[in-house]
């Protein structure tokens, strides 16, 4: 069963948050996993967003995702994130009809 990975991110520091993404491909590309979305500016429709990017990753299934954001090379990469941004960072099951 897919589920997704929804990361709000307010990058504090860009130069450093770089690393991050010049990293993740090489990493990300291992698993089974697809990048749906990236939006630098979601519209908001209630609330608010304080957020300056907003990522959706699919995954075929839930052991998928842990592997990926689990693993030691990812981990190591996300030191860079966590360094440069705040995240929320959730992982979402869908649900069968």
């Amino acid at each position: 069963m897919s589920c997704y990975v929804i990361a709000q991110i307010r990058i504090k520091d860009p130069v450093e948050y770089k690393k991050y993404l010049d990293g993740f491909d090489a990493i990300f590309e291992q698993y089974r996993g697809l990048v749906v979305l990236v939006d630098e500016d979601p519209v908001i429709l209630e609330g608010e967003w304080p957020y300056t990017r907003t990522v959706m990753i699919r995954f075929p299934d839930e052991e998928e995702a842990r592997r990926w954001y689990d693993s030691p090379e990812y981990q190591e990469l996300a030191k860079y994130r966590w360094d440069a941004a705040e995240s929320n960072i959730v992982l979402v099951r869908r649900k069968p009809s």
